[in-house]
């Protein structure tokens, strides 16, 4: 008899050895006290933490507009869509949204996904799956969503260099010009928080007869003078192809969306199976987003904010000679370079200064270059800073964790 339990023993002991299991953090948020939240210990015991690591960027997900939306929504439609998008699930909230998000990125037309994730592996799938004999050019930085995507579309993929314009020019140039193309990659790269050269990427798309596919999911509503990310914060949103974009970051609610041409989304709307066979997301969903869309066009005072308490804090550190790593972004990376310390590191913050910071570790990040993701949004004020940094001197000093290089 095969021991099956034995098996997946196994590989947990194997992740647990490596010190990188992951162990999840109940918490539960405080509507309208963003970065506040409850912290549920395994033995029942609770207390009020602060929270660093969200990706609810914005605080959108507390905001009193986009909470009426969603009471207001519910009260309408009830809880659930009812169905796929096909049959019966498409509630006037989902057309709306779809409306607006093609607006915010000048496009045609837009479809709605039940999460980022399956956007990217939906479209890339199917882009791919289309066109016969294409050919996928992928930063070697690219989430694991689009890998999947492009993994389930079995093209023939090629990797690129992380933002190397150089690797993705000689990898062009070596491929037949009659053969369908996509170059596909995100404008900020949550780990690091570096950004894409989306203009020279288009040049490259241009020269060689290339789609682009941009994952937008870091960006939207943080960039741009309406949200619409790096490609509108740089007027480069009509040279890119496809534009993903997700609800559950900087828009703080749920969901996944494309964006391009008619056609593109007619195409992608009618043969991912991936949208075709999903139950369509809860109008309660769609109208809180469609909420934030609107608020964050209107409104640069959250994403001002962010972006200036993420310089602050990325100084504080640097002067306490703490290992930012650079960052163009509102991502702050810590370096620790270490598996058991940097869960060390996030234990000792939440047990003795009551601050919650996730460690970040292989597989999200390469081996070695394991670190704390710090996301300090418009509602993190100096004084929330200054604790943080005082906190995290400390326990550098109590682990005697040798301050890396940030690379």
């Amino acid at each position: 008899m095969i021991d099956y339990e034995k098996i997946f023993g196994q590989a947990l002991d194997k992740v647990k050895a490596e010190g990188r299991y992951r162990v999840f953090t109940e918490i539960m948020r405080h509507k309208g006290k963003f970065p506040a939240a409850t912290f549920f210990s395994e033995d029942g015991e609770q207390k009020d933490i602060e929270v660093w690591c969200s990706n609810d960027y914005l605080g959108m997900g507390q905001h009193p507009d986009v909470i009426d939306a969603m009471h207001k929504a519910l009260d309408e439609t009830g809880a659930g869509s009812g169905g796929t998008r096909n049959i019966s699930g498409t509630n006037h909230y989902h057309v709306e949204l779809e409306k607006e998000l093609a607006d915010l990125h000048g496009k045609e037309a837009a479809l709605l996904f039940t999460s980022g994730y399956v956007s990217n592996q939906a479209t890339l799938s199917t882009l791919i799956s289309l066109m016969p004999n294409c050919v996928v050019y992928s930063d070697e930085m690219n989430h694991a969503s689009m890998i999947q995507g492009m993994r389930e579309g079995r093209a023939e993929k090629k990797i690129f260099k992380h933002n190397d314009l150089d690797d993705l020019r000689r990898q062009l140039m070596e491929t037949d010009p009659a053969r369908p193309k996509i170059i596909a990659f995100e404008s900020v790269y949550s780990m690091d928080g570096d950004i894409a050269p989306i203009e020279a990427i288009c040049d490259l798309a241009d020269e060689f007869g290339a789609m682009t596919y941009l994952d937008e999911v870091h960006a939207v509503g943080m960039y741009g003078d309406n949200g619409g990310g790096i490609s509108r914060r740089d007027n480069l949103q009509h040279r890119v192809t496809v534009i993903e974009g997700t609800l559950g970051k900087a828009y703080g609610v749920m969901g996944g969306y494309i964006t391009g041409s008619t056609v593109l989304i007619d195409a992608i709307r009618s043969y991912a199976s991936g949208f075709i066979f999903t139950t369509s997301s809860c109008p309660i969903l769609a109208a809180g987003a469609l909420a934030s869309v609107r608020h964050l066009k209107k409104s640069s005072l959250e994403r001002d904010m962010q972006q200036q308490h993420a310089a602050q804090l990325k100084q504080m550190l640097a002067d306490r000679n703490l290992p930012v790593m650079p960052s163009i972004s509102h991502i702050v990376p810590i370096l620790v370079g270490d598996p058991v310390q940097c869960k060390q590191v996030t234990d000792i913050l939440l047990a003795d200064y009551n601050i919650y910071v996730q460690p970040i570790n292989y597989p999200t990040v390469p081996r070695g270059t394991e670190r704390l993701r710090l996301t300090p949004g418009p509602l993190h004020g100096p004084d929330m800073m200054a604790r943080l940094v005082d906190a995290l001197d400390q326990i550098w000093a109590r682990l005697g964790i040798v301050v890396r290089k940030a690379a």
